[in-house]
């Protein structure tokens, strides 16, 4: 089973130096990559149902969210070996020749570590600020794939969807070694049928074990019926919940609590579809008793 973590890019403890730290550390206890996100901005308006149903604005913890690939890329020069990935980017906020070249730029510099999240984006504030239609959301993601490899591909490049083109022109740099993975912040039928059809993998969050594994087992389906191969795709589960020092007692969520009980949690992830867990887990120890859990959490679930 693989193991990454969501670098702290937000929340209390992100800071440049937290970031450089929790990188290297990660990367030393053998951990099998390092992710970040996006978020524009956080919104003054209330935007999201909270407990009893009224709106409220959105997490506190979106109020500092570090830029993701800028992130990276000081990342990518503290590391040498542990993959580096979005989780997610809002595709949709950026134009294809911006963000395909952004990638590949990060993908060359760090040897082809790159992984490619995107997502529909969920902040409709976001895309007023970036200037893209709401509605764009859903058919937007095929068209953007589809340029961004166009970008990735030969020269001379030449695409005309139904959003975006590019007229015959040679745009480098080309990513290390051929196309990066995109994968798909995927939580609902019809975003997993999509990822199906146009993505190297998904990237949902682990809300229970038997909903990440339906979810699991959709996406590969989808993808067979298309006859891509399932084997070459990977799902990469991501948990919301957590890492706790002390043991969780009672009802404790899917994936959260102290490292032994996730060690648990994982085992019977095994042969469920699930490729890797990453652990985006909003803790509020401080960073070196952070590392000391994920130091744990190596040593109960090794490498293999």
């Amino acid at each position: 089973m693989k193991l990454g973590i969501m670098l702290p890019v937000s929340g209390p403890h992100a800071s440049p130096a937290n970031i450089t730290t929790m990188a290297q550390a990660a990367e030393r206890l053998g951990y099998d990559s390092l992710w970040t996100y996006e978020r524009l901005l956080r919104p003054m308006a209330p935007l999201w149902p909270g407990p009893d149903g009224t709106l409220e604005r959105a997490p506190e913890i979106y109020h500092t969210t570090y830029e993701p690939l800028q992130t990276l890329s000081h990342v990518a020069a503290i590391t040498s070996r542990i993959a580096l990935g979005t989780s997610i980017l809002s595709a949709l906020l950026h134009t294809p020749v911006v963000l395909a070249r952004r990638l590949a730029t990060l993908d060359q510099f760090s040897g082809g570590r790159v992984i490619a999240g995107f997502g529909q984006g969920s902040i409709p504030q976001e895309f007023a600020t970036a200037n893209v239609p709401w509605k764009r959301r859903g058919a937007g993601m095929d068209d953007m794939v589809a340029a961004v490899h166009a970008v990735w591909g030969p020269d001379p490049v030449e695409y005309e969807g139904r959003f975006y083109s590019i007229e015959a022109s040679e745009i480098n740099p080309k990513p290390f070694r051929g196309p990066i993975p995109i994968v798909i912040g995927a939580f609902t039928d019809a975003g997993i049928d999509r990822a199906a059809r146009i993505a190297d993998g998904i990237t949902p969050v682990a809300m229970s074990l038997d909903a990440v594994t339906a979810q699991a087992a959709r996406f590969r389906a989808g993808a067979e019926r298309l006859d891509r191969d399932p084997t070459a795709l990977t799902v990469t589960a991501q948990s919301n919940t957590p890492m706790t020092a002390a043991p969780v007692r009672g009802d404790r969520p899917f994936l959260g609590g102290a490292p032994r009980q996730i060690a648990e949690d994982l085992e019977m992830l095994r042969g469920r579809g699930i490729d890797a867990v990453t652990f985006a887990f909003p803790s509020t120890e401080e960073i070196d008793v952070q590392i000391e859990m994920l130091d744990e959490l190596r040593t109960l679930v090794p490498a293999r």
